[in-house]
């Protein structure tokens, strides 16, 4: 993969990306060609390999260029947010935000997480986003407004929720990104709240209808 590109060039390599990752949705990695990718795009084979040694490489970088772009969204929601708590609620919505608006991010995974090839990407994207969540909940910790438990555990519980809502409800279901969102939220905040109530009043909890959970899904979840 090039390093330094021109705005063309990166835009080109951008419209790769895009175009392979619809295209991987649809049809599922395996069976989409390098030539398939490039007629979609209405250029020859050697724009491609311009770019990326292999389709192993392109997603590679799809995975990698997906969390990072899930990162500043994240990242942009809890900038200006000085309570930790809150940063985590914004983190949760944000996270959901995205995913709705890139549904084949699922897909993706789930063909990555099949081929051993891509282990490596897929953990690295786990451990950054486990220790960016972890972080916030230290500091919650400290402030005595989230249980004394392991960060890391609590980080991986608050990823496994919204990731298998987010698939199950807004990928599947197409339920509504408020409603899902609000549900995720209030599960999250109420199993993060110390027991003792004389460490202070409880948060307050989103509103949300009721949704009827799924008895059974196979597959591992997504996690944000």
């Amino acid at each position: 993969m090039r390093d330094k590109l021109t705005p063309k060039g990166q835009a080109r390599r951008d419209d790769l990306l895009r175009t392979s990752a619809r295209l991987f949705a649809d049809r599922g990695y395996h069976p989409t060609s390098v030539s398939e990718i490039v007629d979609e795009m209405g250029v020859g084979k050697g724009v491609f390999y311009w770019y990326f040694a292999s389709k192993e490489e392109l997603l590679s970088e799809l995975l990698r260029s997906s969390n990072r772009s899930l990162r500043r969204r994240q990242q942009s929601a809890i900038s200006e947010a000085t309570d930790p708590l809150t940063r985590i609620e914004l983190g949760i919505r944000a996270s959901l935000q995205w995913f709705q608006e890139h549904r084949e991010h699922f897909a993706i995974i789930q063909f990555a997480a099949a081929d051993e090839i891509f282990s490596p990407v897929l953990a690295s994207n786990e451990d950054v986003a486990i220790a960016d969540t972890a972080r916030h909940i230290k500091e919650a910790i400290v402030e005595g407004v989230v249980v004394d438990l392991d960060p890391d555990m609590l980080a991986h519980a608050i990823h496994g929720v919204v990731g298998r809502l987010a698939r199950d409800f807004l990928i599947e279901r197409n339920e509504p990104i408020d409603l899902v969102a609000d549900l995720a939220v209030a599960f999250t905040l109420q199993g993060l709240q110390p027991r003792d109530a004389a460490q202070g009043p409880t948060r307050p909890m989103p509103r949300t209808r009721t949704v009827a959970l799924p008895s059974a899904h196979n597959g591992s979840p997504a996690s944000p």
